[in-house]
């Protein structure tokens, strides 16, 4: 089926015109969602806790701050960019009481409203603008003149014009300068949710942590173990990223080249895909939201555990050490904790 793919003549951005924008949570996302719909002369207010250590950076910005409630029921659009596991109390608690027919609730993951979470009001307009990367790229490619290609989908379409308010957001974003890809809230939940866990997060720090381990095994030193299967994956992504897998193999040695043929099928096999399917499945039945949510109201005493066990691997210790002998890695780091 051939994708829609929208960008900034196809979006209006008159449409927020006399209307204010609620971004409920100021972290990776929505930071970059405010300041980016402000310097595009949108009307913003972010929601947060009173006593959130993100107000006073929100305001640094030049950001108007206000508790979700206050800002739930200003706004004409609700943005939630909040944690999956925190957005359905916060929703039922703070912003549902304060939509009112014809509002928009925006989510920037499908995650809540496909898994049923969150059950907006039919009068309300649902929709949802996703960027495909995090919130400091969102950021950085805007104030850089160029954008981030976001992903766009509707649920609800009381008004008729739920899409077009949606277009015209992605591109006061950025999104529109790269390209706003429609989807559907299931496509994007699904397979954002497989990507995570069996390639990008999951599938290649696994893979990275067992090459490191078999190398160290076999008796190489750590710091060699590291820079082969942890450092250098940023050159070969790189490479993917620019022009795709054909061009990386292109710019490898030919003995590169020829190991990624005969090895790698070696390493992610028919069984690896099997449980690829397996782990899709979970994601397509329910089974991983409702184990997620779950693991959050129990106190997240697996989840923290599983961190900590992660965080004192000894290729961190490694990675830590070697990273602080190429100072130039820090020049323009993608995450400054200080902003958001």
């Amino acid at each position: 089926m051939a994708l829609n793919i929208y960008y900034d003549k196809d979006a209006d951005l008159g449409r927020l015109n006399g209307k204010t924008v609620a971004i409920i949570g100021y972290g990776s996302q929505g930071h970059a969602h405010a300041q980016n719909l402000n310097a595009s002369g949108v009307n913003v207010v972010v929601g947060l806790r009173k006593d959130s250590a993100s107000w006073a950076k929100a305001e640094g910005a030049g950001l108007a701050v206000a508790t979700v409630a206050d800002a739930a029921s200003r706004a004409d659009i609700v943005m939630l960019t909040l944690p999956d596991e925190l957005a359905a109390d916060i929703y039922t608690n703070e912003i549902e009481a304060n939509l009112e027919p014809g509002n928009y609730l925006a989510v920037a993951h499908g995650f809540n409203i496909h898994f049923e979470a969150i059950s907006p009001p039919e009068g309300v307009g649902v929709f949802m603008v996703a960027p495909k990367g995090p919130g400091h790229t969102v950021r950085d490619h805007y104030e850089n003149g160029r954008g981030v290609p976001c992903l766009v989908a509707v649920h609800q379409d009381p008004e008729g014009d739920t899409l077009q308010i949606a277009l015209a957001y992605a591109s006061a974003i950025g999104g529109g300068r790269a390209g706003i890809i429609e989807t559907t809230f299931k496509e994007e939940t699904e397979t954002d949710l497989f990507g995570e866990q069996a390639v990008l997060c999951g599938g290649l720090t696994a893979l990275m942590k067992a090459g490191f381990e078999t190398l160290v095994e076999a008796g190489y030193a750590p710091e060699m173990a590291y820079f082969e299967c942890i450092h250098e994956v940023k050159l070969i992504v790189d490479l993917v990223y620019q022009d795709g897998i054909a061009n990386m193999r292109y710019s490898v040695s030919n003995t590169a080249e020829y190991g990624d043929f005969v090895s790698g099928p070696r390493v992610i096999d028919a069984d690896t895909k099997a449980r690829m399917k397996d782990i899709l499945a979970e994601i397509q039945s329910g089974e991983f939201a409702k184990n997620f949510i779950l693991e959050n109201k129990s106190g997240n005493v697996n989840f923290k555990a599983m961190r900590r066990q992660a965080a004192e691997h000894p290729m961190e210790e490694v990675g830590a050490r070697l990273r602080g002998l190429m100072p130039w890695l820090k020049e323009r780091q993608l995450v400054d904790r200080a902003k958001n």
